[in-house]
């Protein structure tokens, strides 16, 4: 059969420009995509920020094999299998102490419609069903269904879909170059900007508000870290009030900051993590809501035999993508790579850091196995230098990110310091080279 490419509607892609130059995978191995034409590509993005073990990792792949041959699907309602609540159960054993449940999805976005559903259950459970309203972040993206870009602060995601849902309101970002550029780390500037959801609350009142919703490092908008002291402040501020706190660890779960979660690593407890990505290294569509006991036992009450909530999707715990998931968990805990990825951190920070003064650099920021470079825009035409070095690096072999006029990088967990010279330097050469 012929392969035009003209029936695939590709996501988040200049169509027309892809289907006149195609740039395709046929195999991974490894940190390195195999491409159409034979060359390997070293991956700096984690595929799209989720294969965080790698490709191709034997244990994954095996897991996969096996459990398809043994049970490929069960029903989802009312009928349960044994590695969905195994899985569960290990991912509440890596949680914060506190998180002791677990809601399966399909992916981030329907892990954040979940977790905004269950906040305004909660409380309607509680006897305070007036708390409807949602509150998220300028910048913040939280996936693409409704809830995701209403709460979600990306303008390119929300300005051709209508009105969303109504009753949120969107606290600042924290992206404050003119004090913080060239951090390494954690910005020292910033965490006042909390102190906007008072203000919120205050226009509101607390007594309507569910839900705060917000990405410990916003990812996809450009690697935005919290300044110091502004999530412990959130906190602070959302149980002074009886707010819900969810963080958004689509991409902060799994390893990337050098811990299980950012909630871990930044020491700040939310009442709801959502999880996706890395989940199940990215091989199969997986995502969880992990939660509180105090949240889910407000909706145990009642006639045992009536369902507490009235939601979830065919695909929850899927046994093959479980199976993955159990695997992947697996991989991470025998092969140490949150230890690897904590450790490689200041190596990767100085790597990334050396790219300081090159043509078009306004700022580079760091964390973890994480990284942004971002480019002075060119005058009328934005976008277009990042999208120049994301082709320029294709065809150098290095797979890069990019968001806006921002280069994001987010390697496989299983990197090594060989590897990051070769990422930096072929990144330094593209760099160099921009018009």
């Amino acid at each position: 059969m012929q392969n035009d490419l003209r029936a695939f509607w590709m996501p988040f892609t200049a169509n027309r420009q892809f289907k006149a130059s195609p740039r395709m995978f046929v195999a991974a191995d490894g940190m390195h995509y195999t491409t159409a034409d034979g060359r390997q590509v070293l991956d700096g993005t984690s595929g799209l920020w989720c294969c965080n073990a790698g490709h191709n990792q034997p244990k994954i792949v095996e897991a996969i094999r096996q459990q398809a041959g043994e049970l490929d699907y069960a029903p989802a309602f009312q009928i349960g299998h044994p590695k969905a609540f195994q899985l569960a159960t290990r991912l509440v054993d890596m949680a914060p102490d506190g998180i002791e449940h677990a809601f399966f999805t399909n992916s981030g976005s329907e892990s954040v419609e979940t977790a905004l559903k269950i906040a305004i259950a909660y409380h309607r459970a509680r006897g305070e069903g007036q708390r409807t309203r949602l509150i998220g972040r300028e910048r913040g993206y939280h996936g693409v269904n409704f809830g995701g870009i209403s709460v979600g602060g990306i303008v390119s995601n929300r300005k051709v879909f209508g009105s969303l849902l109504t009753g949120v309101d969107h606290l600042p970002d924290t992206h404050l170059p003119e004090l913080n550029a060239f951090t390494k780390g954690q910005p020292e500037h910033g965490a006042e900007r909390a102190d906007a959801l008072e203000k919120i609350i205050a226009l509101h009142g607390a007594e309507t508000i569910a839900a705060v919703i917000v990405e410990p490092m916003a990812g996809s908008t450009g690697v935005l870290l919290p300044p110091k002291g502004y999530l412990q402040r959130l906190r602070e501020i959302t149980k002074k009030h009886g707010i819900l706190l969810i963080f958004d660890e689509v991409i902060t779960g799994f390893g990337r900051l050098g811990s299980s979660f950012a909630a871990e690593h930044f020491g700040v407890m939310p009442d709801l993590m959502v999880t996706a990505k890395g989940l199940t290294n990215g091989v199969i569509p997986m995502g969880a809501v992990l939660t509180t006991a105090e949240i889910h036992d407000a909706f145990m009450t009642g006639p045992q035999n009536l369902i507490e909530l009235f939601h979830g999707y065919t695909y929850s715990g899927n046994p093959i993508a479980s199976a993955a998931g159990l695997a992947t968990l697996e991989v991470y805990k025998e092969q140490g790579l949150f230890e690897n990825a904590a450790a490689l951190e200041s190596y990767w920070q100085e790597a990334i850091h050396a790219l300081r003064g090159l043509p078009h650099v306004v700022d580079i920021r760091n964390m973890g196995l994480i990284g942004a470079i971002e480019l002075e825009p060119i005058a009328g035409a934005p976008t277009k230098r990042a999208f120049q070095a994301f082709l320029d690096a294709f065809e150098a072999g290095l797979l890069i990110r990019t968001t806006g006029d921002i280069i994001a990088l987010s390697p496989p967990l299983i990197i090594n310091k060989a590897q990051i010279d070769e990422l930096f330097g072929t990144l330094s050469q593209i760099l160099k080279g921009l018009d």
